[in-house]
């Protein structure tokens, strides 16, 4: 019992120690205006990096991206059809559908797959 506590505290104190390292030295210590502007061909950039960027377009893209794994999931079911019995392949491929309907009436009905207002 006691040489498990003394192995716990020496491999606390070697983890606090390399964190604590880390963090000294991975601190820059100059601060450089031209190296934290933003690059651009040697010239200040004519406008910013930051622009603003479609909220309806990224919900569209994520929602592509859930229904695009989902096909994929699908598309085993076919295969496994062979395999497995009937009745308990019916009842989850149509469950799975069901919960993907769901989702999508979902989506439609909050007006997510709607691009233009």
């Amino acid at each position: 019992m006691l040489t498990t506590f003394i192995i716990a505290m020496i491999i606390i104190i070697l983890s606090s120690i390399v964190m604590i390292l880390a963090s000294i030295l991975s601190k820059k210590s100059i601060n450089d205006r031209e190296k934290s502007s933003p690059f651009e061909c040697g010239f200040d950039p004519k406008s910013s990096a930051r622009l603003p960027f479609s909220l309806r377009f990224f919900l569209i893209a994520v929602i592509f991206l859930i229904f695009d794994v989902e096909i994929a999931l699908l598309l085993p079911i076919i295969v496994i059809m062979h395999w497995s019995n009937i009745i308990l392949w019916t009842i989850v491929s149509m469950l799975f559908l069901l919960i993907l309907l769901i989702g999508l009436f979902h989506e439609w009905n909050q007006g997510a797959l709607e691009w233009a207002n």
